[in-house]
């Protein structure tokens, strides 16, 4: 590892402090406890999903060094929901989580080791001394190049212990179903379900309990074929074709395998499931796809062409097309079956809350969709706690997409408040479906309820609340009067609730995330994003500077100068003194190829992008910083 990453100072670690332990078997945890051993703290938040795909990365190192390398997970909540101890227990027995983790509600530990960003990863080495401090996901290879090195130093020195570390699994709380994800209707009165954890799909019958056959082994993994053997990783959405389009196909169904970075087909008739699109590699935008980025059409070979977490999917009638919630990217993409053509809808990749043209809107992980009678689609954004909607002008060669925000303020803006909808708050939603009379219920998931939002009146009311993280939320017609197909994936269910004619009226306030806020005075701020390519790498400059930095602001008005994208990582912006508080939103970019440092990139060297993006709360007071440095580190 390179000087530039490896602290070149001594630095001990901080005590672990929060409210309590989980995956410990009862046991309070501190860093004595750990000594002896090389340590990974993850900063993470469950409602995230860059700290979903870190939890990922982080598998094969924790199985590979299992006897020295323990990984403390410490959970710093975003959003209200997930500072509920109940709320955590059930998302670590989710996401399979296999090593201790710290409850840290107060976000005590997360100031102590000056976390920034979900998800941070800090290595701490056997003798209790900061060593590396990162940013962001995509760090494994550089992960492992450096556990590899503490231990040889550390065993050199004995200060290297060896033998079982201190997770102890919890009890499982599932049933038939296991945090189930997202359910369809199926033409005989039956519901198709993602069982998503135990990896699968199951058909219940009409009474929503009954099981009618599985689909998949229930084995994590990625294998296609026949009903028994096929494997999926935690899928969620899923889109029934219309029978037009299935005849054409060998596929009924499109399922969303969201940790696969994959699209399957499933036969309704014998239960085959194939991989319609996606290469298995998680999408990063890299210096190999930038150019694709930006024309929006991603090719016609489906099988080579990456994804990022796929969380939902249904099939457009204004398109022809299958679209597709790309969770992982804050993305909307388009899937033709016909042609294999993958394409991006809208959302320019960076995450936030930003209305108008598709190919210029932010998106903040999309994870719910569902389309109305004129075609037009809403979407659930889930990290903006947000109601979106994408109209289409098809009268061209190329759909042009207009994307506009129905509820929703921002990404540290939620709460649970009816009334109209420019003051209404809803907390992380993750489903969405749209009622006869054209209005929107809304799986409000963190806030354990339905919503309804009226198009007509712009108003938000409650369905209905008490529900166990609601995931998401379907029309059912089958009976006499509509009734809602409710997916209440911590209670591993599925139930059913009226549509009444009158809803309840909820006003518990706004809410903004409790993250500490960063003091910085108003006035120039020095900006310093510091990075170092990884050992074997080197910065790309045949073409001008490799890095980039985007800038921006909410309120636009807190800056005065310094926003916009140019070269460099270093910046000088000025803050405005009439604007006390707000958010920096920043995006980082360095391209480095395989290279050694000095020498010439050879032909055909694999070449990547390293992109971070912050959304820093800011409040403006004298007094406050006037330096800010962030680091975007590359790992060798």
């Amino acid at each position: 590892m390179t000087e530039t990453v490896r602290a070149g100072y001594r630095v001990r670690a901080s005590e672990l402090e929060g409210r309590n332990w989980l995956n410990t078997g009862g046991k309070q945890l501190g860093l004595e406890d750990l000594r002896g051993k090389i340590v990974i703290l993850d900063f993470w938040t469950f409602c995230c999903i860059n700290c979903l795909h870190v939890l990922d990365e982080l598998r094969p190192l924790e199985a590979k060094y299992s006897d020295v390398l323990v990984t403390v997970g410490v959970h710093s909540p975003k959003f209200e929901h997930e500072a509920d101890p109940v709320a955590l227990a059930a998302a670590v027995e989710r996401y399979e989580i296999q090593h201790p983790v710290l409850d840290d509600p107060e976000l005590v530990t997360w100031q102590a080791y000056t976390a920034r960003a979900w998800p941070t990863l800090v290595v701490i080495d056997p003798e209790g001394y900061i060593v590396a401090h990162l940013s962001g996901e995509g760090h494994a290879a550089g992960l492992e190049s450096l556990v590899a090195e503490l231990i040889a130093e550390h065993e050199a020195k004995g200060t290297l212990h060896r033998g079982d570390g201190p997770y102890v699994p919890a009890e499982a709380t599932s049933g038939d179903l296991r945090f189930p994800g997202k359910a369809v209707a199926l033409p005989e009165g039956t519901f198709l379900v993602t069982d998503t954890g135990h990896h699968r799909l199951v058909e219940l019958e009409a009474d929503l309990t009954t099981v009618r056959r599985v689909i998949g082994e229930g084995t994590k993994g990625w294998r296609d074929g026949d009903a028994g053997t096929a494997r999926f990783n935690e899928p969620q959405g899923l889109a029934v074709l219309p029978a037009a389009v299935a005849e054409t196909l060998d596929y009924d169904v499109i399922v969303a395998d969201t940790v696969n970075h994959r699209l399957r087909g499933v036969n309704l008739a014998t239960g085959a499931v194939t991989t319609v699109a996606g290469n298995g590699v998680q999408r990063l935008l890299d210096a190999e796809n930038q150019a694709a980025e930006q024309s929006t059409e991603l090719g016609t070979d489906p099988l080579g062409t990456s994804l990022s977490s796929p969380w939902d999917i249904l099939w457009s009638t204004a398109l022809g097309k299958a679209v597709v919630a790309m969770a992982g990217t804050h993305q909307i993409f388009a899937f033709d079956p016909a042609t294999g053509a993958v394409s991006i809808l809208a959302g320019t990749g960076l995450e936030g809350l930003l209305d108008g043209d598709g190919d210029a809107a932010w998106f903040a992980q999309s994870s719910g969709l569902a389309q109305d009678a004129d075609g037009a689609i809403w979407v659930a954004d889930s990290e903006t706690s947000a109601l979106r909607k994408l109209t289409f002008d098809t009268t061209g060669d190329r759909a042009a997409v207009t994307v506009e925000t129905a509820i929703g303020a921002g990404l540290f803006d939620f709460g649970f408040r009816d009334g109209d909808a420019a003051e209404a708050r809803l907390q992380h939603p993750l489903g969405v479906a749209v009622l006869p009379d054209g209005s929107v219920a809304v799986a409000d998931t963190y806030n354990g309820a339905v919503r309804r939002y009226d198009p007509a009146t712009r108003t938000v009311s409650t369905l209905a609340r008490g529900l166990a993280e609601p995931s998401g939320v379907l029309l059912d017609t089958t009976a006499e009067e509509p009734l809602l197909v409710v997916v209440e994936a911590n209670k591993h269910q599925l139930v059913r609730l009226p549509v009444p004619r009158e809803a309840q009226s909820v006003d518990e306030g706004a809410r903004q995330t409790q993250r500490p806020k960063t003091a910085i005075e108003a006035g120039p701020l020095g900006l310093t994003i510091r990075f170092s390519a990884p050992k074997g790498q080197k910065l790309d400059d045949r073409w001008g500077d490799p890095t980039q930095l985007k800038i921006s602001a909410s309120p636009e008005e807190l800056l005065v100068s310094g926003s916009g994208t140019a070269v460099g990582l270093v910046r000088e912006l000025v803050l405005s003194d009439t604007v006390t508080e707000g958010v920096l939103h920043i995006t980082a970019r360095a391209a480095a190829c395989d290279g050694e440092p000095g020498g010439e990139i050879p032909d055909h060297a694999a070449c990547h992008l390293y992109q971070q993006d912050w959304g820093i709360p800011v409040i403006v007071q004298p007094g406050g910083e006037t330096e800010l440095t962030l680091d975007l580190r590359g790992l060798d």
